[in-house]
């Protein structure tokens, strides 16, 4: 129900629009005046507000200023027996929703209020979007092994060092790497991601550096490469140990020059980009395999972060369960459910093969699967059945 605030001083109008209000399924709270509304206002949670212009102690104006800053998103709609098109436009100018001459007219006062309340649920929405979209995950756990990943983001992050992040699939580095863009002075710019892995390596130095129009067979126009996107930002290459031979070399080049090259031109690019890599490989086995550059893995390990594997911290288990809980629970618009001694205990000694993402797959398959709180015997059937 939504909750509308009705700040006027005359004590007939504020009864006239509650009980109309009311009527239409609204929830009603009045003020007296401006001083009062604001009060109000500010320890409240209203929709919209209903404010008159001329009051004692506040007229409406000032109201509306105050209260654009306490609240910005909060539609105001001004209404007044004393206004004018001067009036009206200063309102608007000020932040008003709308303006409405008293005596209002019914049927244009509620259109008016419900195009406000449209304008409200449209805000929340892109918020709550955005919210998601750019929040990054939290780092959850307090093992040694994670405490110092977090001390270690902490020293390099405000810094252009480039890190080499390496761990077991699914343990979290693309994470890490997203930390250290969110507390680095590049915050601001873009932060662009590469899977080295999941691209042919016909194709990699094409998503990297870009290609000019005509440069190869299917280069039907120009393409700007990942280095450029990440200009004044942020370049994660993960799974960098699956790059080619040749894009290693211009990576290398990048790195010690600053400069890049689109494939099919001859006409160097510069480019500012922090470069984080990550892999799950032993680089130096591969150095000595002939597959990864020596000198490109001095380049991109000037700080190296080892993320532990999930059965390495098993201490950080009941957190991440918690943790996950509670964000499929908001996913899926339902209360947070419970999990026993005995059903916590089970997943923190599971053989966690696929490490932090196959214990948030796990948890979301509990949340579904299992009753009101999540026991022993539903970790035993969709977890870890007995053979």
């Amino acid at each position: 129900m939504p909750n509308i605030l009705i700040i006027d001083d005359e004590r007939s109008i504020r009864k006239t629009l509650g009980e109309i209000l009311s009527y239409e399924g609204y929830k009603i709270e009045e003020a007296t005046d401006g001083e009062d509304g604001l009060k109000k206002f500010s320890s409240g949670n209203f929709d919209v507000v209903l404010c008159d212009i001329k009051m004692p102690k506040m007229d409406g104006l000032e109201f509306l200023e105050k209260a654009k800053i306490a609240n910005p998103d909060v539609p105001i709609i001004i209404i007044s027996g004393h206004g004018n098109i001067e009036t009206a436009v200063e309102a608007v100018k000020k932040g008003a929703f709308d303006y409405v001459s008293k005596p209002p007219d019914l049927n244009r006062l509620l259109i008016t209020l419900r195009n406000a309340l449209d304008k409200q649920t449209l805000v929340t929405e892109a918020k709550v979007l955005k919210r998601k979209v750019s929040r990054v995950q939290e780092m959850v756990g307090d093992s040694t092994g994670i405490r110092k990943i977090k001390e270690t983001i902490e020293k390099v992050a405000p810094t252009d060092a480039r890190v080499l992040i390496t761990g077991e699939n699914g343990v979290g580095k693309e994470l890490v790497a997203k930390w250290i863009h969110e507390k680095s002075s590049r915050n601001t710019g873009p932060m662009v991601e590469v899977n080295c892995a999941a691209i042919p390596s016909e194709l990699i130095e094409s998503e990297l550096f870009g290609h000019e129009k005509g440069s190869f067979t299917s280069a039907i126009k120009q393409r700007i490469g990942k280095f450029e996107q990440a200009n004044g930002g942020t370049l994660f290459l993960d799974e960098v140990g699956d790059m080619s031979a040749g894009a290693q070399a211009k990576v290398l080049r990048a790195l010690q020059e600053g400069k890049i090259t689109r494939v099919g031109a001859d006409k160097d690019i510069n480019v500012d980009v922090r470069v984080i890599a990550a892999t799950n490989k032993d680089l130096l086995k591969e150095v000595e395999a002939k597959n990864f550059r020596l000198d490109l893995y001095h380049r991109l390990g000037v700080i190296i972060i080892h993320v532990p594997s999930l059965n390495e911290r098993r201490e950080d288990v009941p957190s991440l369960v918690d943790y996950y809980l509670d964000i499929i629970a908001d996913e899926y618009g339902q209360s947070k459910k419970d999990i026993d001694k005995d059903a916590m205990d089970a997943l923190r000694e599971y053989n966690w093969t696929g490490n932090i993402r196959e214990l948030r797959n796990v948890v979301e398959r509990l949340v579904i699967l299992s009753g009101k709180t999540i026991a022993l015997s539903d970790v035993e059937t969709y977890v870890a059945p007995k053979k």
